[in-house]
């Protein structure tokens, strides 16, 4: 569910699970190592062939030794058989054996056992670590569809605190699977406007959902799955349209975006006033210049007019519900109040960020 239209990919809605891995796949060092068997395969037997002059064969009255009987020493030399009808009689051709084809065999058979226990291990490992991240998961956020939208959401989300490996994406499109493995985050292929596929991104104990695929339906149906699925998930879904702004809402949302007003208005600001266009821009950019920040209420602010304080307060957070900072409901700061500032991305020696040097929130315990 990428940001491409048509994000409901056929043939891939069950939901598997897939896990970052640095590794390549079991089956290309399956087939890697069978090319490498059967190259020390070949090897040995022009080895043989070669020098067959050093070389009997006990079952030839003539006691030579051609290609066919090359082919068969070498198997049963590099498999341990080792028959005895076929021996090297020539100094030479014993060391050859001893220094060379010995070597070859021990190879032939660590690459066969090898194999086989790694393709094993592999799938037992990749088995354990999918029920490990199970066993883990909660509190984490899903991120349904991995586009532009969905990667950008993921890099704030990061660059704010939180844990890559505490973040799941849902996608059906192998393209968004590659990018978020690259990402190092875990994917869950599939569709998820099914029920299924949403279980198996742990939807039910995730405390966060942020839907951000390119169709309105597919958003609409993948709202209402999860709300399903968990009631008390906070979700946040983007929507292209305005007038479908209030279904998703409907739909369970608790806070939608519309992209397409969105960009729209950053557009028109910015063909009426640049620098307005910029500041805006700015603001959207994290870890340069203005960001716009949630924060708690110090004790030493209570009582205070938010227009006094250091950081340029332009909300105040009351009982869960949200006043502009000129509201009279706001005109003294109360213990418990949160404020949406605008400050600087990063301190400066000038401009300290309040609540980063370990001052008491007027919300702790006394």
């Amino acid at each position: 569910m990428s940001d491409a239209p048509n994000d409901l990919a056929p043939g891939r809605s069950r939901g598997t699970i897939a896990l970052p891995e640095n590794v390549r796949s079991p089956w290309w060092e399956l087939g890697r190592r069978l090319l490498a068997a059967l190259a020390i395969l070949v090897g040995t037997v022009l080895l043989v062939y070669l020098d067959k002059e050093g070389y009997t064969d006990g079952n030839d009255p003539t006691g030579k030794v051609d290609l066919v009987d090359s082919i068969y020493y070498t198997t049963v030399t590099l498999s341990t058989t080792g028959y005895g009808d076929i021996a090297p009689v020539a100094e030479h051709a014993r060391l050859i054996n001893a220094f060379l084809v010995t070597p070859l065999r021990i190879a032939f058979l660590v690459l066969l056992i090898g194999t086989t226990l790694e393709v094993l291990a592999s799938q037992g490992r990749e088995m354990f670590r999918v029920a490990r991240w199970r066993k883990n998961m909660g509190n984490h956020v899903v991120i349904v569809g991995y586009g532009t939208k969905g990667r950008s959401a993921v890099e704030t989300l990061v660059n704010n605190g939180q844990n890559r490996e505490a973040i799941v994406v849902v996608d059906p499109s192998a393209a968004a699977m590659s990018d978020a493995h690259a990402d190092g985050l875990a994917v869950v292929s599939g569709d998820a406007t099914r029920r299924d596929v949403l279980r198996r991104a742990g939807v039910a104990e995730a405390s966060q959902v942020i839907i951000t695929t390119n169709r309105d339906d597919s958003n609409v149906l993948a709202t209402l799955t999860v709300r399903q699925l968990n009631p008390d998930a906070w979700i946040v879904a983007a929507v292209r349209e305005q007038e479908n702004a209030p279904l998703m809402k409907q739909s369970g949302a608790n806070s939608v975006i519309t992209s397409s007003d969105a960009v729209g208005r950053l557009l028109g600001l910015s063909s009426l006033s640049p620098t307005l266009g910029s500041v805006m821009e700015d603001l959207l950019t994290y870890g340069e210049g203005l960001e716009v920040a949630e924060r708690d209420l110090l004790v030493t602010e209570v009582g205070k007019q938010p227009q006094t304080l250091p950081d340029q307060v332009i909300a105040v957070v009351r009982d869960e519900k949200v006043y502009r900072y000129f509201d009279p409901v706001v005109t003294q700061l109360a213990r418990g109040d949160r404020l949406i500032v605008v400050r600087p991305a990063r301190e400066l020696p000038w401009a300290p960020r309040p609540g980063t040097h370990g001052e008491d929130s007027s919300t702790d315990e006394d």
